[in-house]
């Protein structure tokens, strides 16, 4: 089982910035998906952007061009810069991994179809 530590959350007006962090304990399988979600009370938690094993990404529409999810595979750590933020941005924001035998076509965005989950880390966006 990996281990998933969210940090980089934190308080921040419309129109600014946050780098969130997820440091990995190990990704033993070549093939992996890692991902950031994000949910408020009352709804499903949803996908904001996943990356794939050899760094292909995928990020909802709602934060295309505004976020960039990315990673440093030395230090196992996956990263979410979050630019331009807006308040509806607001959100617990958690970060998944799930390991593979082949490589997917694409990094499913459903959150039950990930195995390993953080804790999470608060964001909130004020207008």
């Amino acid at each position: 089982q990996v281990q998933l530590v969210e940090s980089g959350g934190g308080s921040v007006q419309a129109g600014g910035s946050l780098r969130l962090s997820c440091a990995a304990s190990e990704l033993v399988s070549r093939f992996y998906c890692m991902g950031w979600f994000r949910e408020v009370p009352g709804k499903e938690r949803e996908k904001v952007a996943t990356l794939r094993s050899d760094g292909k990404t995928d990020y909802a529409d709602s934060v295309t061009e505004r976020f960039t999810i990315s990673e440093d595979k030395a230090t196992h750590t996956l990263f979410l810069q979050m630019d331009s933020l807006k308040p509806e941005d607001t959100a617990m924001y958690y970060c998944a991994a799930v390991s593979y035998s082949v490589m997917l076509r694409i990094c499913p965005g459903v959150a039950g179809l990930y195995s390993d989950w953080g804790r999470g880390t608060q964001v909130t966006v004020s207008s």
